[in-house]
């Protein structure tokens, strides 16, 4: 079954500094029809004006993941030490004991992100930080794995990453990164009690005979196999995690 959510349907999150555009219920925006999707609890596209910040309290037992799409951000975490993010690389705190503050900073250009959070498999983990600073592409325009919790997609553990490599969730779950050409497509395939969740964060592409433009997303569930043909140049973000929330 796919569910299309459209991006003039969104919620919102705001301050004088900060824009977020809400997939699930976050902050000021309360919704019962949209809470989550299975284990990923929040979606939000940000936006920063330069020099500014986004202020989290203290956050448990959580996987807080940010790709950053445009600028620059600086993370600050209490406990860690400070991170700076580049577009196209994605920043990951896993917050497990608790983490009682953090703090992403847009530089001298502002910046642009999206983040998802997962829901820990389990608790009492200690914090852990970790990022990429960016990823290579792929030749056939395919989906690549950012992050992911499952220790098949990433066989080799070495003290240097130099290949890519996702970052490591604590959460059994994906999220992945497709840049496809326009008439070109990608596929994925799942296993059964998983739910998917497809971003179009440029670009426009059918699923299904679904149309999505930029901003729209599409949740799948009960279904194993996608199938995504652009008809831009188009790039998506997708999240594969377990269906059931708790």
């Amino acid at each position: 079954m796919i569910t299309i959510r459209r991006a003039d349907t969104l919620g919102c999150a705001h301050s004088d500094t900060l824009t977020l555009r809400c997939h699930f219920a976050f902050a000021d925006y309360q919704d019962p029809a949209h809470t989550h999707e299975g284990r990923l609890r929040v979606l939000n596209i940000g936006t920063l004006t330069p020099e500014k910040a986004y202020y989290l309290g203290a956050e448990t037992n959580v996987d807080i993941l940010t790709w950053l799409s445009a600028g620059n951000l600086s993370s600050q975490i209490e406990g860690f030490d400070l991170e700076e993010i580049r577009a196209g690389g994605v920043h990951l705190v896993s917050t497990g004991t608790g983490c009682k503050a953090l703090e992403w900073k847009a530089g001298a250009t502002g910046a642009a992100f999206i983040q998802f959070w997962f829901m820990a498999d389990v608790e009492g983990l200690q914090p852990t930080q970790e990022i990429r600073a960016a990823f290579p592409e792929l030749e056939h325009g395919g989906f690549r794995i950012l992050a992911s919790g499952f220790p098949e997609d990433d066989p080799e553990e070495e003290e240097q990453i130099t290949d890519g490599a996702p970052v490591t969730l604590t959460a059994r779950a994906r999220l992945l990164h497709a840049s496809i050409p326009a008439g070109q497509g990608a596929a994925y395939n799942t296993t059964p009690g998983r739910d998917l969740y497809l971003l179009v964060v440029s670009g426009i592409v059918t699923v299904d005979g679904n149309i999505l433009n930029t901003g729209d997303a599409a949740a799948i569930t009960e279904q194993q196999n996608l199938i995504v043909i652009a008809q831009k140049n188009s790039v998506l973000l997708l999240s594969d995690v377990a269906a059931k929330e708790f």
